[in-house]
C-alpha cells in the first residue's frame, strides 16, 4: 500500500502536469487568436454562391474571418475609387483591377485571374427552348442581360447578339439589371422569360432546371475574372492569405465544380 507521502507526491505531479497543460493550451489559443485576422473583400455578384463555399473552407483552415460585399464589378470599382474600406477586390473582369493598380489604389503586380466565367441563356420555363440560337432568332419579346456599363457578363451578352447579327433587332427588347445577380432575379421571378446569366448561377438555383443553353466561347470575348490586393489589405495577413488561398487546389476545385473554368496559370 502506498504511503500518504507517496500519494501526495503523485497527486502533486498530476496537478502540475494539468496546470502546465492548461497554460500551454491557453498560450496556443492566444497565439492563434493573435495571428487570426479579418479582411473585407469586394466580390462580383455572379460569384456569390461560390464565394460562400470558399469563405467557409478558408475560415475553417486558417482561423481568419472574411467579410464580403457583393455587387456589379462597375459599382464596386466606383466604391473602391471613392475610398470604400475593402482589402481585396474580386472583379468579373481584368480591366477594373488593372485600372486600380494604375491609379495607385491597389498593390502593383498583385493582380491575377481566379476564374473564367461561362455565359448561359436561361429560362425557368423548361419548355421555352431547346436550341438557344433558334430561340434568339425567334425574336423574344423580353430578354434580360446585365447592364453592360457595370456588369462584364452584360458586355459578353451584347457581344453574343452582335456576333449573331441580332443586336439591332433585340436591343429594344433588352431588360438590364444593375448586376448579374439582379438580372438572374428578373428571370427567376418571371419578369423576363429568359436572359443571359452566369452558368454558376443556374447550377446554384434551387428551383426547376428550366431551359439552358451554354453560350459557345467563340461568340464573346473570355470573361476572365481577376482578383487584386488593395492598398488597405497590404499589411493584412487575412487578405494576403486569402489571395494565396484562391490559387490553392482545394479552392480551384470548388470554383471548377460550380461552373467556372479555372485559369491554367494563376500566380501573383
Amino acid at each position: 500500500m502506498a504511503t500518504p507521502a507517496a500519494v501526495y507526491s503523485y497527486c502533486s505531479t498530476c496537478v502540475r502536469r494539468a496546470f502546465v497543460g492548461l497554460i500551454t493550451a491557453c498560450l496556443f489559443m492566444a497565439t492563434g487568436q493573435a495571428r487570426a485576422a479579418q479582411a473585407t473583400v469586394a466580390v462580383a455578384a455572379n460569384f456569390t454562391g461560390t464565394m460562400t463555399k470558399l469563405v467557409a473552407l478558408f475560415e475553417q483552415e486558417t482561423g481568419h474571418q472574411i467579410q464580403t460585399s457583393y455587387g456589379s464589378t462597375g459599382k464596386l470599382y466606383a466604391q473602391i475609387r471613392h475610398g470604400a474600406p475593402y482589402d481585396a477586390f474580386m472583379a468579373a473582369d481584368a480591366e477594373r483591377p488593372r485600372l486600380l493598380a494604375e491609379q495607385g489604389v491597389a498593390v502593383a503586380r498583385s493582380q491575377f485571374p481566379y476564374a473564367e466565367g461561362r455565359l448561359t441563356l436561361w429560362s425557368r420555363n423548361p419548355e421555352l427552348f431547346r436550341d438557344g440560337l433558334q430561340y434568339l432568332n425567334s425574336q423574344p419579346q423580353r430578354l434580360a442581360i446585365g447592364n453592360p456599363k457595370t456588369a462584364p457578363y452584360g458586355i459578353a451578352a451584347i457581344e453574343v447578339l452582335e456576333n449573331l447579327g441580332l443586336a439591332e433587332s433585340l436591343t429594344p427588347k433588352l431588360v438590364s439589371g444593375d448586376s448579374i445577380a439582379q438580372t438572374f432575379q428578373f428571370i427567376a421571378s418571371g419578369n423576363a422569360h429568359a436572359g443571359f446569366v452566369a452558368q454558376a448561377q443556374v447550377r446554384a438555383f434551387q428551383g426547376a432546371a428550366g431551359s439552358a443553353w451554354l453560350v459557345p466561347k467563340t461568340l464573346h470575348r473570355p470573361i476572365s475574372q481577376h482578383a487584386i490586393l488593395l492598398n488597405r489589405g497590404r499589411s493584412n495577413m487575412a487578405a494576403q492569405d486569402w489571395m494565396t488561398f484562391l490559387n490553392d487546389a482545394k479552392a480551384q476545385a470548388i470554383i471548377l465544380e460550380d461552373g467556372y473554368d479555372v485559369p491554367q496559370q494563376s500566380s501573383h
